[in-house]
């Protein structure tokens, strides 16, 4: 594929001045390669660590016990009132500063990595609207279906894994659709940790090349591809997965 595609982008460079150069030097384009790979998996881990958080913490809320269902709701104020830049920051810099550190002969490097550290971050950050959302979807799921997964002798854990979950996700799509979309693109926030994704690998090739406008309209344009297969994704699970009469 490189080989295809360089000799037209180094003409057009020479031609026009417009230096794409991802594009033609192997280095940069390796660079450039990489930072799309690390941003896809950031996306994707990102995604399933908010669906998790969201799904265990829409069961606590309805646990019996207030101690739990207190730390849910404090968590959810918390994580949904401050800025996720700042929570990025706070899990790197702060919570990164009591970690323990590996020896790995000569110099030290931390255990959690900022790679990990954005997942936890971001994946927390979403998951407290996931929580929420979850929650609405469970209490939209009539009590006539729980009474008659009751009235088969399952358990309470049976009835939410089996029964009231899977509806409440269901109904919950739209809505959650528009908060994993949403998800997607704030892990661009993640080079401000030095995570080397897209955002991070492209702002180091404008700035050992001069092309910012280039560079940014690549950007740009990996985000709009990236988000919008992902939104595609999640509207075509939608429809298919649309109970008609349900959380209407």
């Amino acid at each position: 594929m490189f080989q295809l595609i360089a000799p037209f982008f180094q003409d057009l460079y020479e031609r026009t001045g417009l230096n794409f150069i991802v594009f033609y030097a192997p280095y940069e384009y390796d660079r450039f390669l990489s930072g799309i790979a690390i941003s896809l998996q950031l996306i994707f881990w990102s995604i399933v660590a908010s669906l998790l958080i969201g799904v265990f913490g829409a069961w606590a809320q309805s646990a019996r016990s207030p101690v739990l269902r207190g730390l849910v709701g404090a968590y959810i104020q918390a994580f949904r009132n401050t800025p996720p830049m700042i929570q990025l920051l706070f899990f790197y810099f702060a919570l990164g500063a009591f970690t323990p550190q590996v020896d790995m002969g000569g110099y030290y490097q931390p255990l959690i990595s900022s790679f990990a550290w954005a997942i936890i971050s971001l994946g927390i950050f979403g998951g407290a609207f996931n929580v929420e959302i979850f929650r609405s979807g469970l209490e939209a799921v009539p009590d006539s279906t729980r009474e008659a997964a009751e009235s088969l002798c399952m358990s309470k854990w049976q009835i939410y894994t089996y029964v009231t979950l899977p509806l409440a996700f269901r109904i919950s799509l739209p809505a959650l659709t528009n908060n994993l979309i949403s998800l997607a693109k704030t892990t661009s926030l993640a080079y401000v940790i030095s995570v080397p994704e897209v955002t991070y690998s492209l702002n180091q090739v404008w700035s050992d090349n001069i092309n910012v406008p280039e560079m940014m309209l690549l950007l740009f344009l990996f985000y709009i591809l990236v988000v919008s297969l992902l939104a595609a994704g999640l509207h075509f699970l939608e429809r298919r997965l649309a109970l008609p009469g349900y959380g209407q």
